[in-house]
């Protein structure tokens, strides 16, 4: 950044975090982003080890992530197979500390008597909700359901691949405009919110970023922030936790919104838990991460209590805690969906909202026969004996994963388990002289031939 951009940004550093830090931030922006993974706990049983291997034994945790790690230099990500088995997610190391935020959020506002209930309003690409996936299923087991939502129906298709390829089928993928949420009044415990924002904290990652920014669109964000908080608001239990954030530095977008939701729509600021953590900037309301203090991008979280409105939802037969149980097993058109028998009850009340995803779809009917989906191999729930399992070494795994057709003569004969290494990537239909490659074509990755070398 020169010029007008590198001014600007100086300005917002200025009123961000005052001049005994604008030079050190700016300094920053100037340099490289830092690389980081967040491992998945219910595919990997050693974090640390996993990464060690895969990424280098120079790779650092980050502190707020108990799962997360600072790489030394950035991989071909798309040409990893264990990316694809679900593995890991690349995320921004401060994009984590949502996540820390969450944590602390589920310590007050959890509950053992029932399924805990959490929505990710603004979920896309899935980053956060993978995070807030394996911190519930840690802590609660199959007794959760989270909602991942997505306004934008392009962006929500790409949520939805993420999180099967993530595999947990707690996870209900939504794309609805935040006001319908309020149909359901009392319904979620936590509300994550990582709502659209002016986007400083990216001008280091995102040249379009600094393009866009003016003043306008930070009174247009912060117009539009207050206009999500309240409508999303009555969705949330009294006693529940809203966790804030976003990637911008400007106060009229961070603490401002805050401190105006508790004022105005009935709450109390929390301490977050990140007050004290190294490089962390406490604000007002919340914490502030800032390039030239941590390692990774810019972003703002807090957390504030409900306190008001309804207690608990009410479900059809009158009950607060209950609703009549739905089938664990549902047709949508010709697939076969499978739902955790734990949440039968509460997936049941979120058919308003028309989910574009729910549960694991296990495959589609084709007269008697089930062809298997994707989705059902990477569920953390798909047992290892359901099909025959074929390992596959890097090269062959990228041509599955390219839709390429694929031959093995030594396997059986049917539907087969492709795997990497102990991790499963998906089906083929092995007919003898090739095998029928099942891999969606959405999620088919593009490559060169070098790329197999």
């Amino acid at each position: 950044m020169v010029g007008k951009a590198e001014r600007q940004l100086e300005d917002i550093l200025l009123r961000a975090v005052g001049p005994d830090k604008a030079e050190a931030a700016l300094a920053a922006f100037g340099s490289s982003p830092s690389v980081s993974v967040r491992v998945n706990p219910s595919k990997i049983g050693d974090p640390a080890a996993f990464v060690a291997d895969n990424f280098g034994g120079d790779s650092e945790p980050v502190l707020w992530s108990p799962f997360g790690y600072t790489l030394s230099s950035r991989p071909s990500f798309t040409l990893d197979p264990l990316l694809h088995c679900g593995c890991y997610y690349v995320q921004d190391s401060s994009a984590m500390a949502v996540g820390h935020v969450f944590r602390k959020a589920m310590e007050l506002s959890g509950t053992r008597e029932r399924p805990v209930r959490v929505l990710d309003l603004c979920a896309a690409p899935g980053g956060k909700t993978t995070d807030l996936a394996s911190s519930l299923r840690l802590e609660y087991g199959d007794s959760f359901v989270l909602v991942a939502n997505e306004v934008m129906k392009g962006r929500a298709s790409v949520l939805a691949d993420n999180v099967a390829v993530w595999g947990d089928p707690n996870v209900v993928v939504t794309s609805c405009d935040p006001k319908a949420f309020s149909s359901l009044e009392g319904f979620f415990d936590i509300i994550v919110a990582d709502v659209p924002c002016s986007g400083e904290g990216m001008f280091r990652k995102d040249e379009e970023a600094v393009s866009d920014w003016s003043e306008a669109l930070v009174e247009l964000c912060s117009s539009r922030q207050k206009r999500i908080v309240a409508d999303v608001w009555p969705a949330l239990r009294d006693g529940g936790v809203m966790v804030y954030s976003t990637c911008t530095f400007e106060k009229a977008e961070n603490d401002s919104i805050v401190l105006w939701a508790a004022s105005e729509l009935g709450g109390e600021v929390l301490d977050n838990g990140l007050s004290g953590m190294e490089g962390v900037i406490r604000t007002l309301a919340g914490s502030l991460l800032v390039p030239g203090f941590v390692k990774g991008e810019g972003q703002y979280v807090a957390a504030l209590r409900k306190i008001g409105g309804a207690e608990g939802f009410i479900f059809k037969d009158g009950k607060k805690g209950q609703s009549a149980a739905g089938a664990a097993e549902r047709m949508k058109g010709n697939m076969l969906i499978r739902i955790p028998d734990a949440i039968t009850r509460e997936t049941a009340a979120l058919d308003s909202l028309h989910p574009l995803m729910c549960g694991t779809a296990r495959g589609t009917l084709k007269g008697k026969d089930l062809i298997p989906c994707a989705d059902l191999a990477l569920s953390i729930g798909f047992r290892e004996d359901a099909f025959p399992r074929v390992g596959l070494d890097r090269r062959t795994a990228l041509s599955f994963l390219h839709r390429d057709t694929l031959r093995l003569p030594d396997a059986p004969l049917g539907y087969l388990t492709v795997c990497y290494g102990d991790h499963p990537l998906g089906f083929v239909k092995n007919i003898g002289n090739r095998c029928n490659n099942l891999h969606p074509q959405e999620r088919r990755i593009r490559m060169n031939i070098t790329d197999l070398k």
